[in-house]
């Protein structure tokens, strides 16, 4: 339902609790499967990202925030509300899932103004809001567009536009970006960086690089639980003086793949570039190199695991 209120209360000064979102000893299963095993996690505002690979329990973590599943476990409050409290809790929170649709025959502004009249928005405000946000989005330019004929990208930005139509504090974004070509990834980082300017952005995804570029914040997740929270900076301290870089040749790959965790191959010929993890200086020669985000993550994982492999990472 749409809330009249909410831009005044958006404008003032909020204490902590009503702009951080806080998880203790969440509790989640599906029949036997244990899908989040006491997550604990405080979410501020601004842009926080939960990384993890596919089937390590963001997008349950992320619908219990929406109220879309229950829990059975812990407590979880969303700007002081308490997440048993559905329906004032949807009043504040935006919600882009990963698979994401709309009504296909209808056009871009129409979509949005049936969605804001099914929210209860005045005719008054949707008039003035859809526009703008049309715009934000790029969109404008296809307000009459059918959604059919909406590109990946155009309909990803479309599913921004109707998450944020009714002004929330908190936007919950599950795996944006995809699918989507080079450009409109970037495009669409920047939007939900723009957005997060005074909101919670919470940002799920398996892909690094969209972490990397946008969060200063983040959470690791992998088997339901968290492996990691704290900030990028702190993160990459972990993997200091571990990342290096080789030439070898490609007949010497299956030997450096039982002896190191690959971050990352480069084919040349005959040869392979390679960047890898090591604790201690290599027997092979190589480079020391700054760690990224994706090397990081490789090195929690391995250490959480026990033994090298290479991730499947995108």
């Amino acid at each position: 339902m749409y809330d009249k209120d909410i831009k005044k209360k958006g404008s003032g000064q909020m204490s902590r609790n009503e702009m951080e979102i806080r998880i203790e000893g969440l509790e989640k299963y599906y029949g036997k499967k244990h899908a989040l095993k006491n997550v604990t996690l405080t979410i501020p505002s601004g842009m926080f990202g939960l990384l993890g690979r596919n089937g390590a329990g963001k997008t349950t973590l992320m619908k219990v925030l929406a109220t879309l599943i229950g829990k059975q476990g812990g407590k979880v409050t969303v700007c002081g509300i308490p997440v048993e409290e559905a329906a004032r809790i949807r009043r504040i929170t935006g919600y882009l899932p990963q698979e994401f649709s709309m009504y296909p025959n209808m056009g871009v502004y129409e979509a949005m103004d049936y969605l804001g009249a099914l929210s209860k928005m005045p005719k008054k405000v949707r008039k003035e809001r859809i526009p703008v946000l049309l715009e934000k989005v790029n969109l404008q330019e296809h307000y009459r567009t059918k959604i059919r004929a909406l590109s990946g990208g155009m309909k990803r930005r479309l599913g921004i536009a109707q998450a944020i139509l009714h002004d929330p504090k908190v936007l919950i974004v599950d795996e944006p970006t995809a699918g989507l070509d080079p450009e409109e990834r970037v495009r669409f980082r920047n939007l939900l960086c723009e957005i997060a300017e005074d909101r919670i952005v919470i940002l799920s995804t398996h892909i690094v690089g969209d972490i990397e570029a946008t969060c200063e914040q983040i959470a690791i997740m992998d088997e339901g639980e968290i492996y990691y929270n704290g900030t990028v900076m702190d993160l990459l301290r972990m993997t200091e003086g571990k990342v290096y870089t080789a030439q070898i040749s490609r007949k010497d790959l299956a030997k450096m793949k039982e002896n190191y965790v690959l971050t990352s191959m480069l084919t040349q010929g005959n040869n392979v570039m390679v960047r890898f993890l090591s604790e201690q200086k290599p027997q092979v020669e190589a480079s020391a190199c700054e760690p990224g985000v994706e090397d990081a993550y490789m090195y929690l994982m391995q250490e959480k695991e026990g033994f090298s492999h290479v991730l499947d990472l995108v």
